[in-house]
């Protein structure tokens, strides 16, 4: 740990890509985990856009506690730490695979989604644009949504199966995955391209990969550093860097509960 604290205070262009294992710490499944969304559903069916057009009831009602009830769940100490760590500068960009918005919740804002999330949604017939919490309404209680101006299909702003990812965003991950001096990998499998690619942008300008995941990756033999436990990294990173206002929290948190 000490050695990859050294990295991160002495890089001048960090980034981190983050995939679904980090968010399993807010009660989110994760995809190819023991407990994930692989072992449970169809998840390359219900994600597939061509299965979306013929069926979108098919995805809505099975996505319902994978998409549309994330708008209940909070950040976790990972997405605090990572927004924190971009507030002070350490971290230049965080690049996610994940569709769960928690990044944004935290208030991480040098913020690339690759694979979209469901903060807005579009009609496809029109293209009127909706909210989270609008579609998500509709959802759960058990409708499909629908345009209110032309009665068309409403889908959130996820990349699909199928689906090309934007070319703007995906060029602008590359870029930055290129300028890395260091790159760190954070629950993610990297097996989905083109994520899994980004890592070897950094690699071949001559920075260095941090890999922290439970499973093995296809790149481990690349990285630089290597861990398995996300709890235990980020609770050591936490500790050190913002000791000072974890102890802040903590007596804020004790001073609430007595006047309670």
């Amino acid at each position: 740990m000490d050695r990859f604290i050294e990295l991160l205070e002495g890089s001048r262009h960090c980034v981190f890509l983050s995939g679904a294992g980090i968010s399993t710490f807010s009660g989110i499944f994760d995809f190819r985990g023991k407990n994930g969304i692989y072992r449970r559903f169809d998840a390359d069916r219900i994600f597939d856009i061509d299965h979306f057009h013929s069926s979108p009831e098919y995805f809505y009602s099975h996505s319902r506690e994978m998409v549309f009830s994330v708008g209940e769940k909070e950040p976790n100490f990972i997405h605090n730490t990572l927004a924190k760590m971009e507030t002070a500068g350490m971290i230049k960009t965080l690049i996610t695979q994940n569709i769960d918005m928690l990044h944004w919740k935290a208030g991480s804002r040098n913020l690339i989604e690759i694979h979209g999330s469901a903060r807005e949604n579009t009609c496809l017939s029109c293209g009127k644009k909706y909210s989270y919490e609008h579609v998500a309404k509709v959802v759960n209680n058990g409708r499909v949504p629908e345009c209110v101006s032309c009665g068309g299909l409403i889908k959130p702003d996820i990349v699909f199966f199928g689906e090309m990812l934007d070319e703007g965003t995906i060029t602008k991950a590359m870029i930055e995955s290129s300028l890395a001096d260091l790159f760190v990998v954070i629950g993610s499998s990297l097996v989905v391209q083109p994520a899994a690619s980004l890592p070897l942008c950094s690699i071949r300008n001559k920075g260095k990969l941090v890999i922290v995941n439970d499973m093995p990756t296809p790149l481990d033999e690349y990285a630089y550093l290597r861990y398995n436990d996300l709890e235990d990294v980020f609770r050591k990173l936490e500790k050190h860097f913002f000791r000072g206002q974890l102890q802040a929290e903590q007596k804020d948190e004790s001073s609430i509960k007595e006047k309670l």
